[in-house]
Parts: structure tokens; sequence; C-alpha cells
């Protein structure tokens, strides 16, 4: 058993596809924790989705020997979706390496986890990744990490994580520079649990770091928050394959398996003590995290509700970021409406459900929450149209707003206060890292932000500008509920609030797609879009038509305008009494 001075655990953060996960295999590769026959790229990710992606979307933890020491190293995302599973990562770690591209250089999840570690008091070792490219510019990297963080040229680490030079440099300095753990194993067992997966044999495995006390195999173990007492039915740590040991210590990373068979309740954040001899003050967990970016999640076909609802609730044990209720479409039936921390995570958590769980899902169209004050003082916090309340009775709306962070090259900043001007955003700052590179801190709304501003902003700069954003809060604005009629009908279901300045424009694009998807019946379809109670757009679909004078020939023209007269009346009365039917396929082409 390594001593616990002997023992760091520490965390690689970094913005994407900066080298972690490199780095990360290189540290296996080069402490002999994984053979070089059955070595492959991103060695930790898991998931097909994160090779294929080239993103990690989980955190990753290993344990590896370096020299005489036991190094507890976690992997962590990138994507500012994922930053929950970052927070995560780092509670359990006393250092991190801030990992920085010598291509790119600082980009906006950078300086984002390094203020996260910096708020946790972790040790922060900088380094500059991919030296070994042609197109690096270690020199330019290394004076924007002197801009934003208060160190030395020589305290800079040069590393290429594909060749291993400078591998065994920061190796050293987190044996030198990050803090053994404290605790005392004789006191009673604090452990923070913070990740869960689901064990198909024995229940749950709990991923764990113990701050003090000592976990044993067959221990009788309390989770204080859930008020459950299982029982420990292995331990282990992992290399990066889970390994059993006899027990637990202060500073260890690992896991612990006990027989829950209830998944919808959220581990993540818990600490877990001895039933017999449990911890007077539980740990400190994590902070309760609110979704911003919701949508309906609905089964291919009817029968398979059940089958969706159970992989939900697998799938929310392991991320708990994610949130889901039933709730009941006029079109679609019976689902789900979940809510996600961003657009990205959305989209990951609908590829595990067909690829993990083998589930056929139809996603309607992303939407963001609002915040109704009621003329009678009543506040309202709506998810989805089908909750929107009586417009007439709103005294005031509110959108949720972003700090949104954009770092970019100095001779795009035009182009970008342009972009960012167009998409609602009001500027709170600008600083410049280096002489080449300027971040722009904006105050936006998460609506806008949702659409295309990511893809717009990629293309404007070349590739080189890069995003983060962070929730404010939620502000008034002029915001207006878009109603959707057909036949002078509305189509609850198609209601939505948006600004009103972009009510034109996006009633076009609603309409016309609608008149392409709706079936033609025998009288004619008016499709229209309403703004407080004011017509703003229209579209029609045409009628089947019956060539009711191709039986007259020849002769005085009033015989057919007669005709003519009684099909117009017929088609009026067909019209009141008829409905129109709107079909799947219909609402599946607005949802795309």
């Amino acid at each position: 058993m390594t001593p616990q001075n002997k023992i760091r655990n520490f965390a690689i953060v970094a913005h994407v596809d900066h080298g972690k996960s490199t780095l990360a295999d290189r540290f296996l590769l080069k402490c002999g924790a994984v053979e070089k026959r059955v070595f492959r790229d991103q060695m930790l990710d898991s998931m097909d989705l994160e090779r294929e992606h080239g993103i990690t979307i989980r955190s990753h933890p290993v344990s590896i020997h370096y020299k005489e020491y036991n190094l507890n190293l976690i992997d962590t995302p990138g994507h500012s979706d994922f930053s929950y599973e970052v927070e995560k990562s780092l509670a359990a770690a006393e250092g991190v390496i801030l990992l920085v591209d010598a291509t790119q250089g600082i980009q906006a999840q950078t300086i984002t986890n390094l203020h996260l570690a910096q708020h946790l008091n972790l040790t922060i070792i900088p380094a500059i990744n991919k030296i070994d490219l042609p197109n690096s510019q270690v020199d330019l990297a290394r004076k924007e990490l002197m801009e934003i963080l208060p160190v030395f040229e020589h305290e800079i680490y040069l590393v290429s994580a594909k060749t291993g030079v400078g591998v065994d440099e920061l190796l050293d300095a987190v044996v030198k520079d990050v803090p053994p753990p404290t605790g005392d194993p004789k006191e009673p067992l604090s452990a923070l649990v913070f990740d869960a997966r689901y064990n198909p044999y024995l229940g749950l495995d709990l991923h764990i770091v113990v701050r003090q006390g000592i976990i044993k195999k067959g221990d009788k173990v309390l989770l204080m928050g859930q008020d459950f007492v299982g029982e420990a039915l292995e331990i282990g740590i992992f290399k990066p394959q889970p390994e059993f040991v006899p027990e637990l210590r202060p500073g260890m990373v690992g896991f612990v398996t006990i027989g829950i068979k209830d998944f919808s309740r959220t581990f993540t954040g818990e600490t877990l003590t001895l039933k017999i001899r449990p911890t007077a003050i539980p740990l400190v967990g994590y902070r309760k995290l609110k979704q911003f970016v919701f949508c309906g999640l609905y089964p291919a076909d009817g029968e398979s509700f059940p089958a969706l609802k159970s992989s939900l609730a697998r799938l929310n044990l392991t991320d708990p970021s994610f949130t889901y209720a039933e709730e009941r479409s006029a079109a679609l039936g019976i689902g789900f409406r979940a809510g996600f921390l961003g657009m990205l995570h959305m989209q990951i958590t609908q590829e595990r459900l067909e690829r993990e769980y083998g589930m056929n899902v139809v996603r309607t169209t992303p939407n963001t929450t609002y915040q109704f004050r009621m003329k009678d003082g009543r506040d309202l916090e709506i998810k989805s149209a089908a909750e929107l309340p009586d417009w007439g009775q709103i005294q005031e709306i509110r959108e949720p707003y972003l700090r949104v962070l954009i770092i970019a090259p100095a001779n795009y900043y035009g182009d970008v206060t342009n972009l960012c001007q167009n998409y609602r955003a009001e500027q709170e700052k600008i600083e410049f890292l280096g002489t080449d590179l300027i971040l722009l801190t904006y105050q936006m709304p998460l609506s806008e932000m949702m659409v295309d501003f990511y893809d717009r902003l990629k293309s404007l700069t070349r590739g080189y500008g890069s995003l983060d954003y962070e929730f404010i809060d939620y502000r008034p604005s002029d915001l207006v509920k878009l109603d959707i009629l057909v036949n002078g009908k509305k189509i609850d279901v198609l209601s939505s609030v948006i600004h009103r300045e972009k009510a034109r424009f996006t009633t076009g694009h609603l309409l016309t797609k609608l008149r392409k998807n709706i079936p033609r019946h025998l009288f004619t379809v008016v499709i229209q879009a309403s703004v407080d109670n004011k017509i703003i757009g229209r579209e029609e679909v045409a009628p089947y038509r019956k060539l009711v004078t191709g039986k007259c020939y020849g002769g005085d023209i009033t015989r057919k305008r007669k005709l003519w007269e009684k099909q117009k009346e017929g088609k009026k009365r067909l019209k009141m009494v008829g409905q129109v039917e709107i079909p799947e396929s219909a609402f599946l082409a607005l949802y795309k």
C-alpha cells in the first residue's frame, strides 16, 4: 500500500482538442499502466462517441505508478457543455495540468478551467503541448500564459504528447508541486462520490475519493444525503481497468460497489460513510445545476415508451446534469421533456440513447426557459409551449442571459463585434492576450446563441475563434407569443416565444415548411402566423380541383359560370365542417 505522502491526485484541463487525452495516453505508456500490444489512442475514452467526435465526454480516473509515487489522474472533457464533468473531477484533485495548444494558444475554455481551478485553490502546472508541429508558436503561447498566470518563463513546461518530449519533466512537476492529500485514517470514514456507473451484475459502482477514514470490503456503508444503507460488495481502483483492492485509505481514488437497484436517485456529490461510525459533517457536494436548453424526446413508436423511460433512468444515473419528466404531445403522443446544459450535450445524449440503449428517438425543436411575471403577482417558469399561460394576464417576460467569452485573433475584432450586435449581444469588456489575441466578454440571450452563433463565429474567424459561456441571470425582454393557425384554429404545440425583432423572419421560415408538408385537401388550407392577435404571415395549400365544366362544350358561358359558383359554395360548406389533417411528418419537418 502506497504511503499517503506518496499519493498525488491531479487532473488535466484544457480547451477542446488541445491534447488532454493524448497526454493521458502518454502518461499511461510512460508509467507502464498499459502494454503496447493492447494500447489504442484515446485509451481512457471508453465510449465510441468520444473517439468518433474526438472529444472527451465523461471524466475518466486512472491510477498509475511513477517512480515510488502513486498518481491518480483524471482526464476531463474540454467542451463547455461538459463543464460539470470537469467540476466533479477537480473536486477529487489537489492540482491540475493546464494544457495549451502551441498552434492555437489560449482559448476560451482555457480561461474558464483556470478560473475554476483557482476557485478551488488547486495547484496549477502550466504546460504547452504540440511543440513538435511545424506551425507551433511556442513563444507566443508562453507569453499568453504569462498574461493570465503569475508564472515565470522557466515555470512553463514544453511537451509533445505525441512524441513524448518533455513528459518526464511534467510528471516530475506533478510529484514536486502537487501537495499530497490530507486526511486521518483513524477518523470516521468520509468519502466524496464524484461519479456513478451502472453495474449489470451487482447494482451500482460509486466512484469515490476518500478524504479520511478507511473503507474495506464487507463494510456496512451509509449514503448520508440519501439515507441509504448497504454493503460494500467490492472495492477497487482503476488501472485503467477495474482492479480489486482490500481497502481504500485517505487520498485514494477508486470505486465501491453497492447493491442499489433504484436508479432514480442522484448519487454524485453525496458523502459515503460507515453505518456504525458515521462522520459528523457531510462533505460539501456539487452545486445544483440549472438546465437551459429543453426539447421533447419521444419514442418513434408508442410501444417503445417503457423502454425509453428505463433507458433515460440508467443514462441519468451516469449523467445527472440532464433532467427529464413525462409530457404528452397532441402530435407525437407520450414522451419526455428533457433539459440539458447546452446544444452539444443534447445531441450527445440523444446519440447515447440510440447507440447504448438501442432506442429510436424523435427529438423536437430545442427551446429555452422563460420566466413570466403575471398580473396577479405569480411567477411562472415555462419550459415548453404547452405550458404557456394566458397571454393577456402576463405583466413581464424574462429570458436567460449568458456571459460569453470569445477569444479571436485581433484582426477579426470588427467582424466579431458586428456578429455579436446582430445577435442582441452587449459588450462588457475587451482585453488583449499578448499582441495578436483579444478576449471579448459579451452578455447575450441564450435563445440567440442556440441557433447558429457558434457556427457563424467559427466561419467568420476562419476557425480561429473560440467561445465559452456561463449563466448570469434572467432579464426582461421584448418577447412575443407566436401562434400558428390552420384554417383559423390555433395549433398549441406550434406556439412559441420569440423576440419581436425576429418574428417576421421566423414566421416566413415556419410557414413555408408547413405549406410544403401539409397534404392537399378538397378545400383550401390557410396557414397563418399571429403575434399579439395580428396576422403577420400567410400561406395557402391549394385544394384538389375537379373539372366540373368538362361536360360542357360550346354554347353560352352562363352554364359554366353557374357550375363554378355551385362548386365554390360547396367548397365553402366543406371548409366549415371539414377538418385539416396535419400528419406527423409535418411536425417532424419542423423539428429537424
